[in-house]
């Protein structure tokens, strides 16, 4: 019988079986912005003045710190603190230093309201830049960032208003906590429209607006279903005036000091996007202050709207990339029957597959964030083409990030499967923009909307998609299609989504055609318009050029 010293020995030996081999080294340090479809998209669009900064920020997104804050954001989550240990109602909420740290970045990047008040041509484009980039390290924090930047046009409905918050909102200056809004030196803002018994029907909502003796100052007495980021410093909302639904300035901390009655009911409890609180705030008596005349509340709010959908498109692009990346990583360095996944034909199909469906989501985001900038400065056309190819663009990319997010899990196996990865966090978070800002049929129909009402951007569209006539014959019969299809309004609801796809894949395929090379335009027409592929990811046709579709995409590593 051995001894115990020597039962010690063959114990610490049985511990050493094997060597770890076949797994790929850890993705970071990597740059998160080494994107050709991102960084030509800036200089096409007017912001190549910002290449260097946003090739600075990729650099600290793909670190190693970024990379855990995000982690830690997610598995550290908000916590809803209603009282104070005395007893007194503060409904504030509480985050993990990661979150603080993340946002920080980000507002110092201009991802809030900065590109507003920027004069230089592109500005709008050199913050989507930023925002593609640094949403690799995680998508919640994101949320405030977006609502931020898109108050300040509906703002602008109220001039009073917008002269005291604009540059606040505009701030680069990250400074968390509830205080008085106008002593501190940046803010953020929040959206509250939804209620239990209407979601996205909002002018069934229930929310009263009171008038006080005060022009433009009311109190409101309703609830609200989904606030996200309710420690904002302030809100817009929606409620029922005596003259009909109108929007609302609701800050959470009075000019005098005092708390506004904001009760959080409860934190949701959410499938992906956990970092970020979203909340069912109660007003009773809440103070608000009119943003535009009464009646016009969706009209107002609407300016919001439209921006807010751009960072869908914006945010599901991002997170395409991000999973692409991941997935890109892993294939380079892990090996099976013989060969590494990267060599191996079927693979190589695959993840040329998801590199066309990223590029076509980035390349629009880009374009969509060129219309934005051209049209805040007064550009009519652009304006046009913005409202009807955002409604498309937000359908049709956010729609298909969730089966883009499960192949690129996929491709790492087992491993994917594992929360480590990293993987099943961008899988939980894929389907939300889908749902943000009006689900599928919402966009649908608000496409159908602008198709019949709204002739000016059904011009600037086909104008647009004219732009490639006579370089691709998919191409342009796709095109053909699409406007005999429309010709035909009988029954278009039914058919809205079938519509909407097809505008959706013209507009990509001329985007390609024109800006990128040869391999990625041709397979993307001959796989989404031509009918040459299938219908799950990698199922590229004989002769699709695969080398140069992932030579195209850079996968770092």
């Amino acid at each position: 019988m051995a001894s115990a010293p020597e039962t010690q020995q063959l114990g610490k030996q049985s511990c050493a079986t094997h060597d770890v081999t076949n797994q790929p080294p850890p993705l970071t340090p990597y740059d998160a912005s080494d994107d050709a479809a991102l960084l030509e998209g800036m200089e096409r669009e007017g912001a190549g003045w910002a290449v260097e900064e946003v090739r600075r920020l990729g650099a600290r997104a793909g670190g190693e710190e970024a990379q855990r804050w995000g982690e830690l954001a997610n598995t550290v989550e908000p916590v809803l603190r209603t009282h104070d240990r005395y007893g007194n109602r503060i409904d504030e909420v509480e985050f993990h230093d990661s979150w603080h740290q993340l946002t920080r970045v980000a507002v110092e990047s201009g991802a809030t309201g900065a590109a507003w008040l920027d004069e230089r041509p592109g500005a709008h484009v050199a913050r989507y830049g930023a925002l593609l980039t640094w949403g690799h390290t995680e998508a919640g924090h994101g949320c405030p960032m977006a609502m931020t930047y898109a108050v300040i046009p509906a703002l602008r409905h109220q001039p009073d208003l917008a002269e005291v918050y604009t540059p606040l909102l505009a701030s680069r200056f990250y400074d968390p906590g509830l205080r008085v809004p106008t002593e501190k030196r940046g803010l953020l803002a929040g959206m509250g429209m939804t209620e239990k018994q209407g979601g996205s029907d909002v002018r069934t909502n229930t929310t009263i607006a009171e008038p006080t003796a005060e022009e433009g100052v009311y109190t409101l007495r309703g609830h609200k279903w989904f606030t996200s980021a309710p420690m904002c410093d302030l809100f817009l909302v929606l409620a029922q005036a005596p003259g009909g639904l109108s929007c609302f300035l609701v800050p959470r901390v009075l000019p005098d000091g005092s708390r506004n009655t904001f009760r959080i009911q409860r934190l949701k409890d959410k499938l992906g996007n956990r970092s970020n609180a979203s909340s069912e705030p109660e007003f009773d008596g809440t103070v608000a202050w009119r943003v535009g005349p009464e009646g016009r509340g969706v009209k107002t709010i609407i300016e919001m709207v439209n921006c807010t959908r751009l960072e869908c498109v914006a945010g599901s692009a991002t997170l395409m990339r991000k999973a692409l990346v991941e997935a890109g990583h892993h294939v380079r360095h892990r090996s099976a029957f013989g060969a590494r996944l990267i060599d191996q034909p079927l693979m190589r199909n695959v993840l040329a597959d998801l590199a066309l469906e990223s590029e076509a989501a980035t390349t629009l985001t880009m374009r969509l964030a060129g219309a934005a900038d051209r049209a805040a400065r007064g550009d009519e056309g652009e304006q046009a083409f913005r409202r009807l190819a955002t409604a498309v663009g937000k359908y049709w990319v956010t729609k298909r990030t969730p089966p883009f997010t499960a192949e690129a899990l996929e491709c790492l196996g087992g491993n994917g499967y594992v929360e480590e990865s990293g993987m099943p966090r961008l899988y939980r978070e894929a389907p939300l923009n889908s749902v943000w800002e009006g689900s599928g049929n919402v966009n649908a129909l608000d496409v159908l909307r602008a198709l019949a009402k709204e002739p000016a951007a059904v011009q600037a569209l086909m104008d647009e998609l004219a732009l490639a006539r006579g370089a691709d014959a998919r191409l342009d019969a796709a095109v053909a299609e699409l406007w005999s299809d429309l010709s035909d309004m009988a029954g278009v609801q039914m058919r809205a989504r079938r519509v909407v796809e097809r505008m959706a894949l013209a507009l990509q395929g001329s985007l390609l055609v024109r800006h990128a090379p040869a391999a990625v335009s041709d397979a993307f027409c001959a796989t989404r318009l031509g009918g040459e592929g299938g219908l799950a990811f990698g199922t590229l046709p004989r002769g699709a050029d695969l080398d140069g579709i992932l030579d195209r995409a850079r996968i770092p590593g």
